[in-house]
């Protein structure tokens, strides 16, 4: 058990202690405002620092569309029918395309199924047009538009995993700023 006086000691450190936790609070509060006479920069941390990727991004660009609208359209094995996530990345696709009709697509479908080569390309071509036709049916010209299946060609990795394998299953929308089209 503490005696008074050992008591007194302890409260007195206490309270310093939150003294001198308050008084660092002041001084950095009165470092973050931008009145007075400190340095009117703002701070950088985490929150508010510059950042590498994303900065500049002309609205109307390949890249624009690529980093803010999404290209990759992704299928059930086997399957060339939109699912709900696909609608969502189409339809920001519809808005972008709309928005700035300059630009056409080419939209390259691809398939890592069970099946031929024939049957790959056939789905390929299928899962193309899947796209082509909803991209249409939403006001997008299909003079704007190419779709071509390459079945098992180009395939972003060849493995035996099913989460591998459904990158293979998709449809990569291309914008085209060539006349020649």
């Amino acid at each position: 058990m503490m005696g008074i006086g050992e008591m007194g000691v302890a409260y007195r450190h206490k309270v310093t202690s939150f003294a001198v936790l308050a008084f660092i609070a002041a001084l950095l509060s009165g470092c973050a405002s931008s009145g007075g006479g400190g340095s009117s920069a703002p701070l950088v941390d985490t929150t508010n620092a510059p950042t590498q990727v994303g900065i500049n991004v002309e609205p109307g660009s390949e890249e624009d569309f690529i980093v803010n609208v999404g290209r990759r359209t992704f299928f059930k094995q086997g399957s060339a029918e939109l699912d709900e996530t696909a609608r969502v990345t189409l339809a920001k696709q519809v808005q972008w395309l709309q928005q700035y009709p300059q630009w056409k697509v080419k939209l390259q479908g691809f398939a890592d199924d069970p099946g031929s080569p024939t049957q790959q390309s056939d789905l390929s071509q299928k899962r193309a047009e899947a796209v082509r036709d909803y991209l249409a049916a939403r006001g997008v010209a299909a003079e704007r538009m190419k779709a071509k299946g390459y079945g098992r060609d180009r395939l972003v990795g060849t493995c035996a995993d099913i989460e591998c394998k459904a990158q293979n299953r998709r449809v990569i929308t291309n914008p085209q700023n060539d006349p020649d089209f």
